[in-house]
């Protein structure tokens, strides 16, 4: 199968990295796409701040149209914007104006009331909130699902008065007392988005954009298509190639919102577009000490403060996990196991399961892919995930 080779800065022998695990990912893509497990690939892998394999392979649609993903196809990272977001509430804390124990109430009225008053932004940042999680995280027969709850409430919007979304997400209440288990809440990171305006005065989209995606020069990333990246844009379905089609030809402009209340909340669960080679600029400024290229996103105690377990004794039993001890950073997964091979000083996000971005802050690796998955996958496969992991992380010399 053929593999499009994207832009390099160097060999990988030159870093210390076995070029003949570049060949077997590129064979397990092939045959992961064979077996139907995804219908496309894209890879960016650095090594010592230098980027050494950059590849796609496959096609980049999921309506079996015969066009090709390029390495500099444009996809939305989902819930890997949630690390975005945790780098812009860090780089407050850093400025003086919050602190990481700083409870909700002080910014977000309504958490003033319990069960809420006792939350604050590190229980956001860790998804230990107790707030409702995302549907799906467990099988319960009546979820409280915020998006749904924020649905409802919008339906009897007057559309005159200014619609309070975040009353609507959180009036279920709480699943679980605050800080005693980890549940996947991408609401939680719409808060903190939201917690990001109100404290900088700007918008949280505007506020990314400028203090980390500009100064990194990650051109193809941003919460908005142009008509060139939009003409890059991976196609999730006929509608997505629509809305695609008309920014590309100035029907639409891709700042320009829906029209309706959606527009009104921030999308710092999972907003973010962006590509393979830009995710791995962000992912340097992690492995020096938050900066790259002359470029100061996060000082390095910030960094450190991030990369660190936060929790303890906390379970985990989303998406029926049982996990006892949920290790998890400030906005970043810190997994550690059978299944993975990197580094203990490893952060990582996955993306709707169909995207990575690993960054080993040990041997100074990092890796981003882009597997959407086929019809062999069921929905979700750890194969193109953690065993692609394993693949690159063996070829350290």
């Amino acid at each position: 199968m053929n593999v499009i080779q994207g832009k390099t800065e160097c060999r990988p022998i030159d870093t210390g990295y076995d070029e003949s695990r570049i060949e077997m990912l590129n064979k397990r893509f092939g045959e992961m796409i064979d077996k139907k497990l995804i219908h496309g690939a894209i890879y960016c892998i650095s090594h010592k701040g230098k980027v050494i394999a950059h590849g796609a392979i496959g096609r980049n649609n999921s309506m079996g149209i015969d066009t090709p993903m390029r390495p500099d196809t444009v996809f939305g990272i989902a819930s890997i914007t949630k690390t975005f977001t945790a780098t812009a509430i860090m780089q407050l804390v850093e400025d003086g104006y919050i602190r990481l124990n700083t409870p909700v109430s002080e910014i977000l009225p309504q958490f003033a009331e319990k069960p809420f008053d006792g939350i604050t932004l590190w229980h956001l940042l860790t998804h230990t909130s107790g707030i409702y999680p995302d549907g799906g995280c467990f099988p319960e027969a009546a979820p409280k699902d915020t998006w749904e709850l924020i649905e409802a409430a919008a339906e009897k919007w007057d559309g005159k008065s200014e619609f309070d979304w975040i009353s609507a997400g959180i009036s279920g209440g709480l699943r679980r007392p605050t800080g005693t288990e980890w549940q996947y809440c991408s609401f939680g990171f719409a808060l903190l988005g939201e917690i990001v305006t109100r404290v900088s005065g700007k918008n949280v989209h505007d506020y990314i954009e400028e203090k980390i995606i500009r100064p990194l020069k990650m051109t193809d990333s941003g919460f908005y298509y142009t008509p060139e990246t939009a003409a890059r844009g991976y196609i999730f379905d006929e509608g997505h190639k629509n809305y695609l089609d008309k920014i590309v030809s100035g029907e639409i402009n891709g700042r320009d919102g829906e029209g309706n209340v959606w527009d009104k909340i921030p999308s710092t669960g999972g907003g973010i577009h962006s590509t393979v080679y830009d995710l791995i600029r962000y992912a340097n400024a992690y492995i020096y000490g938050g900066r790259f290229e002359g470029a100061r996103i996060l000082g390095r105690k910030s960094v450190e403060k991030m990369s660190t377990v936060q929790l303890t004794g906390i379970p985990d039993h989303c998406w029926n996990a049982n996990e006892p001890d949920r290790l998890y950073g400030i906005g970043f997964d810190i997994r550690h196991g059978q299944s993975f091979s990197y580094s203990d000083r490893t952060i990582m996000h996955e993306g709707a399961g169909a995207s990575s971005l690993d960054i080993d802050l040990e041997e100074q690796l990092a890796a981003a892919w882009f597997v959407p998955f086929d019809t062999g996958a069921n929905g979700w496969s750890a194969e193109p995930l953690y065993n692609v992991q394993n693949i690159i992380w063996s070829g350290l010399i």
